[in-house]
């Protein structure tokens, strides 16, 4: 009978099977992360579907999100599938539909506004161009290394990323911008947002100068990370156009249900909506 132990060695072949899908490093580090978090519960036991079962209530019960689970829950059946060992694998939870998105988490225009001009106060002219540059454009966080002077110059970026290939247009006046912050850095060919050292601004290194103007300009830091950028201009864009199609391509998404995830309103608006109704009789 064969034997299921998660190994180190597996999990390098897992890592290396999903490079040469060409899955991007951030997906491949966070599947390995959650892989490991599995290995390390087992703590050297033999992995079993009971097992699984266990550990998915194991991190229900620590508190973890219902989406947070579901994610990890992927990178491990992913890794099993990797191995051929299918019968470990187990369904992830059932998730009703949201209705409308928690407030703490909804960053505003105004809030947006407050984030750009603090960082432009604090002489960090690369950080709010660079958030600028997100929320005008929608795109990914790992999709910045792909606004380049060439694609400034041209007023559109090809973006190839999760196999795909797509367009993504540069505003006029985000492009002048973008084309003065060159000059001014002497950069004349490829990545616009480089750091000192001539590299290109990683994931965390973006999420991190976000984090450190939030309180300056008096934004909850639970809505000021990279995406929340591409989840306002997705409400905007959807606003001006009415047609989540159209956001669906703008945005790289394969399906329409997952740009309708971006375009729920916040709790308020939900219950503003609801007493326009007329449903409730006056006092």
């Amino acid at each position: 009978m064969e034997r299921h132990n998660v190994t180190d060695e597996e999990i390098r072949g897992f890592c290396q099977h999903l490079r040469s899908k060409e899955r991007e490093p951030g997906t491949i580090e966070k599947y390995r992360r959650d892989v490991r978090a599995f290995a390390t519960w087992l703590q050297g036991r033999e992995a079993s579907k009971e097992r699984v079962v266990e550990w998915k209530e194991h991190l229900r019960r620590s508190g973890y999100a219902p989406v947070t689970i579901n994610s990890m829950l992927t990178a491990v059946n992913r890794f099993f599938r990797f191995l051929g060992w299918d019968e470990l694998r187990v369904r992830s939870l059932r998730i009703q539909r949201r209705m409308f998105r928690n407030r703490e988490k909804e960053l505003t225009r105004e809030e947006y506004t407050r984030l750009v001009e603090t960082a432009r106060g604090l002489g960090r002219e690369r950080l709010a161009l660079l958030m600028e540059t997100i929320c005008a454009t929608g795109i990914r966080v790992s999709e910045v290394k792909y606004i380049t002077v060439e694609a400034v110059q041209a007023g559109r970026a090809e973006v190839s990323l999760k196999g795909k290939i797509r367009t993504i247009l540069i505003p006029n006046k985000l492009c002048r911008k973008l084309w003065k912050y060159a000059r001014k850095q002497k950069t004349a060919s490829g990545e616009i947002f480089l750091t000192r050292s001539g590299k290109g601004l990683s994931r965390r290194q973006i999420w991190a100068e976000m984090k450190a103007v939030c309180s300056e300009a008096k934004v909850p830091p639970s809505k000021v990370f990279p995406h929340n950028l591409r989840h306002l201009f997705a409400r905007c864009f959807y606003r001006a156009c009415r047609d989540v199609v159209q956001l669906a391509d703008v945005l790289g998404h394969s399906s329409v249900e997952t740009t309708r995830i971006y375009l729920i309103s916040s709790g308020a608006e939900h219950a503003r909506r609801m007493e326009r109704l007329g449903l409730i009789f006056p006092e």
